[in-house]
C-alpha cells in the first residue's frame, strides 16, 4: 500500500510550549485505537528492538536465537515474534509498516480430522494426539473460495466505512492521547482544567501525519504522558 498522510489541526500552548489537543478526524482516531490491538511482538518489531526500553527486547532477540528444537511440536518462533494482526480497520496496515500481510495467512488442516486447523504447517494434530490415534500432522493447506461480492448481502455505505468510530464527527485528541467527541463544551472543559485562562498564547498549526509520525507516536504512547508534544512541537521549532 502506498504511503499515507493525513493532516491534523493543533492547538499549541506556547507560554508552555505544549500540544493542547488535536483536532481530528476518523482516521487518526481509527489509528489510535489499533495501537491498543497491536501484539506486544509486533510492537517490537516495529520499534526495532534498539529503540526499546527495559528487558522486553532481550526476551525478544533470546527467543530469535533459541532452537526451535525446544519449542512444543505445535508451535513455532513466527507465531510469537511476528503474530498475526487480527484487528479489522478500513486499513489494516494504515500509517503503520507492514509486518505481515494477513491475506497472505495459510491455514492447514489434519488429513485425518478436517475440521481441525492450524496456522502453523506440519504441527501435530491435537485431536489425534488426544483421542491416542496415530500421529498426524496439520499438513494439508485449506483452499479459500473467492466471495462474490455482487451475490453478498448489501451493506449500509455508513458500515463499509470499517475502521472502530464513525466518522462524519470531529474527534478531540489530547496531549495524553485521551479521544472524545469535540464539542465547545468539552474545549473549555480542557483549557480549565490545564489552567489556561489567556487566549492569546494560544496557536493553531497544520501538520502532516504520515508513517513516520505514526512510529514516534506510537512510542511516544509508550514513554510519555505527553505523546503529542513529543511528536509534534520538535518538527515545528
Amino acid at each position: 500500500m502506498a504511503a499515507s498522510k493525513m493532516s491534523l489541526k493543533l492547538l499549541i500552548d506556547s507560554k508552555h510550549n505544549r500540544v493542547v489537543f488535536a483536532e481530528a478526524g476518523k482516521d487518526f482516531v481509527d489509528f489510535l485505537l489499533t495501537l491498543l490491538a497491536l501484539p506486544l511482538g509486533t510492537v517490537i518489531r516495529l520499534l526495532t528492538k534498539s529503540t526499546m526500553i527495559g528487558c522486553i527486547s532481550s526476551l525478544y532477540g533470546s527467543l530469535e536465537k533459541l532452537d526451535e528444537s525446544y519449542l512444543q511440536p505445535n508451535q513455532n518462533k513466527d507465531s510469537i515474534l511476528k503474530p498475526t494482526i487480527t484487528t479489522q480497520v478500513t486499513h489494516p496496515n494504515f500509517l503503520l509498516p507492514d509486518t505481515k500481510k494477513p491475506e497472505n495467512r495459510k491455514l492447514y488442516y489434519c488429513p485425518s480430522h478436517p475440521g481441525y486447523v492450524s496456522d502453523i504447517h506440519n504441527s501435530v494434530c491435537s485431536h489425534c494426539r488426544s483421542q491416542g490415534y496415530t500421529r498426524n500432522y496439520m499438513s494439508q493447506e485449506v483452499k479459500f473460495v473467492g466471495t462474490n461480492v455482487s451475490a453478498s448481502t448489501y451493506t449500509p455505505a455508513s458500515d463499509q466505512a470499517g475502521g472502530y468510530v464513525k466518522g462524519l464527527v470531529t474527534y478531540m485528541v489530547t496531549d495524553d492521547l485521551s479521544v472524545s467527541p469535540m464539542s465547545m463544551v468539552s474545549v473549555v472543559g480542557l483549557l480549565n482544567k490545564i489552567e489556561i485562562k489567556d487566549f492569546s498564547v494560544l496557536e493553531e498549526k497544520v501538520v502532516e501525519f504520515g508513517i513516520n509520525e505514526g512510529l514516534e507516536l506510537l512510542k511516544a504512547s509508550l514513554l510519555s504522558k505527553d505523546a503529542l508534544t513529543a511528536v509534534f512541537l520538535p518538527k515545528l521549532h
